[in-house]
C-alpha cells in the first residue's frame, strides 16, 4: 500500500503544481487574444467598394468643378472691380487737381487785387461769435 500511496502523492503533486497551472493560463490567454485578432481582421469579408462611397466621390468631383467655376467668376469680378477702382481713383485725382488749380488761381487773383484779399480771407475763414448769456436762476416755490 505504500507503493500506491507514493504513486498517488506523485500524481497529486504533479496536478497541484502551480507552475503548470500558470503555463496553462498563459497559453489560454495567448490563444484567446490570437483568436480575437483573427476574428477582428475579418478575413472572410470581401473588399467590394461601398456604393455610397462611389456616389460621394462623384459629388466631390462635381463640387470641385463648381468651386473652380465660382473661383473663375470671382476672379473676373475682382478684375472688373479693380479696373473700375483705378478709373475712379484717377477721376478723383483729376477732380482734386482741378480744384487745387482753381484754388491756386483764386489765391493769385486775390493777391493781385488788394481790396478783394480781405473779402476772400473772410469768406475762407468763418468768424467765431462769442455770446454772453445771463446766469441761469432757479426759483423754488414752497
Amino acid at each position: 500500500m505504500t507503493e500506491s500511496t507514493n504513486r498517488n502523492s506523485k500524481g497529486l503533486s504533479r496536478m497541484t503544481d502551480t507552475s503548470h497551472r500558470l503555463y496553462a493560463i498563459v497559453i489560454a490567454v495567448v490563444v484567446f487574444f490570437l483568436s480575437w485578432a483573427a476574428v477582428a481582421a475579418q478575413p472572410w469579408a470581401t473588399t467590394s467598394t461601398d456604393p455610397r462611397l462611389a456616389v460621394l466621390a462623384q459629388r466631390e468631383q462635381r463640387l470641385r468643378a463648381d468651386a473652380k467655376l465660382v473661383q473663375q467668376v470671382v476672379d473676373a469680378r475682382t478684375a472688373t472691380y479693380r479696373q473700375a477702382l483705378r478709373a475712379r481713383k484717377a477721376q478723383i485725382a483729376a477732380v482734386t487737381a482741378t480744384a487745387a488749380a482753381a484754388q491756386a488761381r483764386s489765391l493769385q487773383v486775390a493777391q493781385s487785387t488788394p481790396g478783394s484779399a480781405s473779402a476772400s480771407q473772410s469768406a475762407a475763414a468763418p468768424s467765431v461769435r462769442v455770446v454772453n448769456l445771463p446766469p441761469l436762476t432757479v426759483t423754488r416755490t414752497s
